[in-house]
């Protein structure tokens, strides 16, 4: 009979970690005596990351002994004192492949469920001394699990654990966890997988999607994030650079101009989706050629694509296309690419958008007209007065050949004209925006800046629209997922600290930033970090794919291998080094 050996508790505290500090609840020791378990955890004991741990679906952490003497011997350690592996219960027996998923065990005088494998998560590798941990713990087939508790009661070291109920489709721990973080899945686990009530949410959306034939959309376990965040698979027209010619410059304001790109030989260019980007390559003055991504603004001709780009004060790039760019000129650009696109369907579809944002919906626009949408059509911008409205008789003009559209248009410094009921002075509120009458059921597509859309995505939320139905593009770097780091001042991305590499350019396309590689660099991640790009990671091994992101050109190499290979045309930033100049969509 399995046996419990070891209650280990610890409390949250701040540990220093690489320049950081991370607050965690990782460090256990054991206690004697027996202790109370309750619905949350065990008396005495914390997480300092909920979105990853706790709760009650993850109230206590299970390891055997069985792999600490494992590890012992794989690793060469004999300082693996239990709690080490960030375990609440260390027990004798309980294997991950023979424990399953809903299986219920008493333990003294409580009972207990198994709802999923350990997170995968770097501060195990922290704990342990060990960076590499969390792959190992998943390609060694030794997670641990967690339980949720059933009946609350106290439990000590020397309580046997008996089985009280199988779980219902018997798929082992190990089993799971292989489903999920191991290629080669087989089907009929998966269908197991869904018909596990105990399974916890996090895990069980995870299953939903790969059983779609999708990659996870985050590590399961870290909620709340919005769909906008997932790097889906996309197939680029060309791979590279490719040298494209400016056919013509057109000014649309005083602070915007247009960009049109034929090719140099003639060929017909690969149809973009309605809402893709193009990455452009300038050399601007001596320093390192950078790169812009700029939103296509038109749909594409079989020759052409349309840019639109905003004089920024300080942007030297936007300032060298506004200035020096010519009819004639050549650039570099990669194919369009970019999830933020006009998606199929028959709901009504609203457009919503500020400032410059509005060239992706408008490219949206220019597809909704030339097929006659009969959707019901919102077209909602937002402009500072009316000199500084971009794409105004161009918007007017494509409204005019749909059937059902609306259109509400935002000045925030100027009252509109009294022929003009279409505009208002202001900023956009939930009151202003329920009064256009967007229905419920509606697909938003929302660009400008973060905290429009902030504003905008909450506005949609309290009107009725649910999660899936708002679309967001965001042109500056995705929100940081760093578990457990303790937040500081936002940094601007900067060039990297110490001797300048002699290895081959990075480019972080959303940052623009462009600085040669140095071996003194464990990693791109690592790398990123120090140019303090915004970086999104759990594990740190190759395992959780959270800071999958996409190779906009060049190669690279893993220093470890991934357990499996995120879809083509992305990397895992956390175990990979460029072998040619790369660039980045960070």
């Amino acid at each position: 009979m399995a046996t419990l050996l070891s209650v280990n508790t610890g409390m949250p505290k701040d540990v220093s970690w690489q320049g950081r500090t991370v607050h965690t609840g990782a460090w256990k020791a054991p206690v004697q005596g027996p202790r109370m378990v309750r619905r949350l955890n065990v008396d005495g004991d914390g997480q300092g990351d909920l979105a990853g741990h706790g709760g009650e679906i993850r109230a206590v952490l299970v390891y055997q002994l069985q792999s600490y003497q494992y590890w012992q011997k794989r690793l060469g350690r004999d300082d693996l004192t239990f709690g080490i592996f960030g375990e609440n219960f260390t027990v004798d027996g309980l294997l991950d492949d023979e424990v399953c998923i809903g299986d219920r065990y008493r333990i003294g005088e409580a009972e207990f469920e198994v709802t999923q494998p350990r997170v995968t998560c770097y501060r195990v590798g922290m704990r342990l001394g060990e960076p590499t941990m969390a792959s190992l713990l998943v390609a060694h087939h030794r997670p641990g699990f967690y339980l949720r508790v059933i009946d609350e009661g106290r439990v000590q070291a020397g309580d046997e654990i008996s089985l009280t109920r199988k779980g219902p489709e018997e798929l082992s721990v190990a089993d799971t966890d292989a489903l999920l973080y191991l290629p080669d899945r087989d089907p009929a686990k998966l269908r197991k997988a869904l018909n596990i009530p105990a399974l916890s949410p996090g895990w069980q959306q995870s299953f939903r999607e790969l059983a779609a034939a999708q990659q996870p959309r985050q590590e399961p376990g870290w909620p709340g994030e919005r769909a906008s965040t997932q790097q889906p698979r996309e197939v680029p027209g060309w791979p590279g650079f490719k040298t494209m010619r400016v056919a013509r410059v057109v000014p649309e304001t005083s602070t915007v101009s247009s960009i049109y790109l034929t090719t140099t030989d003639g060929t017909p260019l690969p149809e973009a989706r309605p809402g893709q980007y193009l990455s452009i390559r300038l050399t601007v003055g001596e320093a390192a050629p950078a790169v812009r991504s700029y939103s296509l603004s038109c749909a594409p001709a079989a020759d052409t694509y349309r840019i639109s780009v905003k004089h920024e004060p300080h942007g030297k790039v936007s300032s060298y296309i506004h200035a020096t760019l010519r009819p004639g000129d050549l650039v570099d650009i990669v194919s369009p690419r970019g999830t933020f696109v006009l998606e199929e369907g028959t709901r009504p579809i609203v457009l919503l958008s500020a400032g410059i944002g509005a060239t992706p919906v408008l490219a949206m626009l220019h597809q909704l007209a030339a097929t006659r949408d009969p959707r019901p059509i919102w077209w909602i911008h937002t402009a500072h007065d009316r000199t500084h409205h971009a794409f105004e008789e161009e918007a007017k003009a494509l409204l005019a050949q749909l059937p059902d559209a609306h259109e509400h248009i935002y000045y925030t410094a100027e009252a509109p004209h009294p022929d003009e009921p279409h505009i208002s002075q202001g900023r956009l509120t939930a009151r202003s925006l329920s009064a256009t009458g967007i229905p419920a059921d509606a697909d938003a597509y929302l660009c400008g800046p973060p905290a429009f859309m902030d504003d905008l995505g909450g506005f949609l939320r309290d009107h009725g629209l649910r999660p899936e139905q708002i679309h967001t593009e965001q042109f500056s770097a995705l929100p940081a997922i760093n578990p457990g780091v303790t937040p500081t001042a936002a940094i601007r991305p900067h060039q990297p600290s110490g001797p300048t590499g002699t290895g081959p350019l990075v480019t972080f396309a959303r940052s623009g930033i462009t600085a040669p590689w140095s071996p003194a660099h464990a990693s791109l991640l690592d790398f990123a970090e120090a140019c303090d790009v915004p970086t999104r990671w759990s594990c740190r091994t190759g395992v959780c794919h959270t800071c999958i992101t996409h190779l906009v050109a060049g190669d690279i190499t893993y220093t470890t291998p991934p357990l499996e290979l995120p879809e083509p045309g992305t990397i895992l930033v956390c175990c990979s080094q460029p072998t040619t100049e790369v660039v980045l969509d960070l």
